[in-house]
């Protein structure tokens, strides 16, 4: 008597169920590792961005961070299945990794990631025709090649591109969707540093020695920075110290406590300005605008330091010359001897004389040391004895002019560096 088994079969767990869309669809019966109307032309497909953000701006990192929506759409007609209303079918990331989608990534990208709060931010959506439209919410952030020669009254201009990474021009044909209305901005993006002037969109060609011609897509933005920023945290401040510095011109040469310190100080602040500008700046090879303001700023304050040296010395020089005169030549000065005063006029060369208009000649109120003196020297009073030398010695000659010279030269140059960089 044969025996016969009975033998349960057990359906195969490992092959996951197909869904009923994916069995219209007939994702089993094309290899979809292949792109569509592959042999043929190149498949043609359009792109079209709307940037949700524009978050950082680095001068340092030399990059940019934007947030957008990328937009793919081609035509597929493997994915065509029959509809009766014409109604397109919308899947989320599941179905896109089971299906061939273009190989888009970012040139010159440094880190970028597609969203995944809730779940991943991807969405696809196909036409009965085949038509697909896949879309997918994106953070990059890209290199932005700065000129910071005329910071901080620049203009940069930052483009992110997008291409293919495996199909050449022959096999994918990259192009905007709706030329320049391809590129849609939320009018609420703002930035605190700059205001953004444009988005515009072009289309060129890429070579590679080694693979070849590619199509790629870019997004550029031109931005301004705002100079108010500047104007408050640098300009004015450098400014201020270059007319501090200025004070000690009116402050008598004696008064060397006075004089040193300050000099000192403005010249220690603009120190400091530069280094904090320059610590959040990148160390570029070349001379910015702000470099050229604080520095030449930084020129004029250390000069007042060196006039007031100028004038402290040559000071010194006149009084040494002045002792040297005296005591050299056979000089019968009697000022400040008023019994000597009414001698004979004849040899003595002076005459009558009031001794308070001669002796208190240019004295100060408070008993120092007089700005201008006036020696009168007779000089061989048998001979000539009215032949006198008249000395005038002026030892705030440097201040005067500085006071007129320092304000002036850095008036000059703030029309010029202003009418140059705005």
């Amino acid at each position: 008597m044969a025996r016969t088994a009975n033998v349960s079969v057990f359906p195969d767990m490992t092959k996951s169920p197909m869904t009923k869309s994916e069995q219209l669809l007939r994702i089993d019966d094309h290899d979809f590792t292949m792109r569509p109307a592959f042999g043929g032309p190149p498949i043609p497909v359009g792109v079209d961005v709307q940037v949700e953000s524009l978050d950082t701006i680095s001068e340092v990192d030399m990059d940019f961070t934007m947030t957008l929506y990328l937009r793919h759409y081609w035509k597929d007609e493997r994915l065509a299945f029959p509809s009766t209303n014409n109604q397109s079918m919308t899947f989320d990331s599941r179905l896109v990794k089971k299906i061939w989608v273009p190989d888009m990534f970012f040139v010159h990208s440094k880190r970028s990631f597609i969203h995944d709060t809730t779940t991943e931010n991807v969405m696809l959506r196909v036409y009965p025709d085949g038509n697909v439209l896949y879309s997918l919410r994106v953070t990059v952030t890209a290199m932005c090649n700065m000129d910071l020669s005329r910071f901080p009254l620049d203009t940069q201009t930052c483009s992110l591109e997008i291409e293919s990474y495996a199909y050449t021009d022959d096999d994918l044909m990259l192009y905007w969707k709706k030329g320049n209305e391809s590129l849609d901005t939320d009018e609420r993006i703002s930035l605190s540093q700059f205001l953004i002037q444009k988005f515009h969109t072009t289309t060129k060609l890429a070579f590679y020695s080694s693979t070849g011609w590619y199509n790629r897509l870019y997004i550029h933005f031109t931005l301004r920075r705002h100079i108010f920023f500047f104007l408050l945290q640098t300009y004015f401040p450098a400014t201020l110290m270059v007319m501090l510095s200025w004070v000690s011109f009116w402050i008598d040469r004696r008064a060397v406590p006075a004089r040193v310190p300050l000099g000192i100080t403005t010249v220690l602040t603009m120190s400091t300005i530069i280094t904090g500008v320059n610590a959040s700046m990148p160390r570029v090879s070349y001379i910015k605008a702000v470099d050229i303001y604080l520095w030449v700023s930084f020129v004029f304050v250390f000069l007042s330091v060196i006039e007031y040296a100028a004038v402290n010395y040559l000071s010194t020089v006149q009084e040494r010359k002045e002792r040297k005169l005296r005591e050299r030549l056979p000089c019968t000065c009697e000022i400040g001897q008023p019994d000597d005063m009414a001698v004979d006029p004849q040899i003595s060369g002076y005459g009558t004389m009031d001794f308070n208009m001669t002796g208190n000649y240019g004295m100060p109120e408070n008993g120092g040391r007089p700005d201008r003196m006036l020696a009168q020297v007779a000089l061989n009073p048998q001979a000539r004895p009215r032949a006198n030398v008249n000395i005038w010695i002026d030892t705030h000659a440097i201040d005067k002019y500085s006071r007129v010279l320092f304000p002036g030269a850095y008036v000059l140059f703030n029309i010029i560096y202003w009418s140059i960089y705005s």
